[in-house]
C-alpha cells in the first residue's frame, strides 16, 4: 500500500509567522499590531517560506519508494529493487487464413499482415512469418494489436475477419481469429508497480519460494490481480500457479501460458521443479440486502440507493481481486455504514473460510453470481 507523505519540515503558516514576530519583537523591543507594514511584511515572506518547504517536502518525499511518483518512482525501482515498471503491452490471438483452393507450391504469410475487424478500427498484424503448406487451404498465424493496453482484448472468435493488406496473400479467400483475443496490458500505475517493486525482494531467491513464484507470475501483465503458488501435497517437486485477473475472473488461456513461461524459466525454475498453471476452485456468492431510509434522513432515497449500489460495487471488486480471501459480510456492512441507510438487512452473502494454498491444497476464490439490492422504503427513527 503507498504510503501518505511525511511532511519532513512544518508547513503550518501561522506557527512561522508567530515564531518570526516573536524574533523581531525580541530584536527590535517593540510589539507588532496585525496592521503593521511589518508585519505584513513578515506574512508575505512566510508565503514565500512556505512555497520553499512544500517543494523540500516534495523532494524529500520523491526519494521514498512508497511515496514517489511517476518517473522518480521508475528511477528508485531500477536502482533500488532492480524492477522497471511494466509497460502496455498488445492484445494476441491465432488468426487463420484460408486459400481459395490447394496450391502446388507453399502459399507465404508474411509477417506483418494486417486484418482488423468489422469496424476498422483497431487492426491487428501477424508477428511471424508463416505459410500455407502444399495441398492445403490454411494455416493458423499469431498476431497482435498495432494498439497497445487492454482496450485489444475481449474480440471473440470470428470477430477479426478482414484482410486490410489484400495484396501481401495470394489466393486469398478468407481470415479469422480462432480465439479470443486476450493478454492486453495497460503500464502499471504507481501503486501496481510499488506492490511489485516489494514483491520483486523475493526474487532474488533460487530455492523456488513461493513469493518468488508469485512475483514472476505476476509480472506477466498489470491485469493479474493475484497469484498463488503451493506445492501439492500429492505431487512431490510439482509447483501449481492460480491467477486471477483484476475483473475477478480466472486468468485466460493466453495469459496462463505466458505465465508458465516467464515462471519455467532457467533463471527462475529451480531445476527438480515442474512447473503447471492451473484454475482456483471457484466458489460463488450472491449478494441480496434490503436498505431502509430514515424518513426524517435529509439525503433523498435516489442518492442513497446510489451510495448503497456504490458500497457493493466496491465490495464486490474487493471479494473477488485476491485468491484464498474469504467471503466476508462484515466488510460489506462496513462499507454501508456511511450511505445513508438507517438499516441494512443482508441475507447473503454469509461467512464462508476459503483455501489460500498455505495448507497445499488448490487455493479457492470468490466469484460474484449474482447482486439484488431492495429498497425497503421509509421508518421511522
Amino acid at each position: 500500500m503507498r504510503g501518505a507523505e511525511h511532511n519532513f519540515v512544518p508547513t503550518d503558516s501561522a506557527e512561522i509567522i508567530a515564531d518570526l514576530a516573536a524574533r523581531y519583537e525580541e530584536m527590535w523591543g517593540r510589539t507588532l499590531l496585525p496592521s503593521d507594514p511589518d508585519k505584513l511584511f513578515i506574512q508575505w515572506v512566510v508565503g514565500v517560506i512556505v512555497q520553499m518547504r512544500i517543494l523540500i517536502n516534495y523532494a524529500a518525499n520523491q526519494n521514498i519508494p512508497s511515496r514517489a511518483s511517476g518517473e522518480n518512482l521508475d528511477a528508485l525501482g531500477e536502482m533500488i529493487y532492480n524492477v522497471k515498471r511494466p509497460q502496455a503491452s498488445p492484445a494476441v490471438c491465432t488468426m487463420r487464413f484460408t486459400i481459395s483452393a490447394p496450391q502446388e507450391s507453399a502459399v507465404d504469410i508474411p509477417q506483418g499482415v494486417k486484418v482488423t475487424d468489422g469496424s476498422g478500427k483497431y487492426v491487428w498484424e501477424t508477428t511471424e512469418n508463416a505459410a500455407v503448406p502444399i495441398g492445403a487451404i490454411m494455416v493458423d498465424v499469431p498476431a497482435k494489436c498495432t494498439t497497445a493496453g487492454s482496450i485489444g482484448n475481449g474480440f471473440a472468435p470470428g470477430q477479426i475477419n478482414t484482410l486490410v493488406d489484400v495484396d501481401k496473400v495470394l489466393y486469398y479467400q478468407s481470415c479469422t481469429n480462432i480465439d479470443t483475443t486476450n493478454s492486453g496490458t495497460e503500464q502499471a500505475t504507481d501503486a501496481e508497480y510499488y506492490e511489485l517493486m516489494r514483491q520483486g525482494l523475493e526474487a532474488y531467491s533460487t530455492a523456488g519460494p513461493r513469493g518468488a513464484y508469485e512475483y514472476y507470475a505476476k509480472s506477466v501483465s498489470t491485469s493479474i490481480a493475484d497469484a498463488c503458488a503451493i506445492n501439492p501435497i500429492d505431487k512431490p517437486g510439482h509447483v501449481e500457479i492460480c491467477a486471477i485477473m483484476s475483473d475477478g475472473t480466472i486468468a485466460d488461456d493466453g495469459t496462463k501460458k505466458a505465465i508458465l513461461e516467464a515462471c519455467s524459466d532457467e533463471k527462475v525454475r529451480p531445476l527438480t521443479d515442474i512447473v503447471e498453471v492451473v484454475d482456483p476452485v471457484v466458489v460463488d456468492f450472491d449478494v441480496n440486502l434490503t436498505f431502509y431510509v430514515d424518513r426524517t434522513q435529509s439525503k433523498s432515497s435516489t442518492d442513497i440507493n446510489a451510495a448503497v449500489q456504490a458500497a457493493v460495487n466496491e465490495y464486490t471488486q474487493w471479494q473477488c481481486k485476491k485468491i484464498g480471501r474469504d467471503i466476508n459480510p462484515s466488510r460489506l456492512m462496513w462499507l454501508l455504514r456511511d450511505t445513508g441507510a438507517k438499516r441494512v438487512e443482508i441475507t447473503s452473502p454469509v461467512f464462508t473460510s476459503l483455501r489460500d494454498g498455505s495448507d497445499r491444497l488448490t487455493p479457492q476464490t470468490a466469484h460474484l453470481n449474482s447482486v439484488n439490492i431492495i429498497n425497503g422504503g421509509y421508518e421511522d427513527e
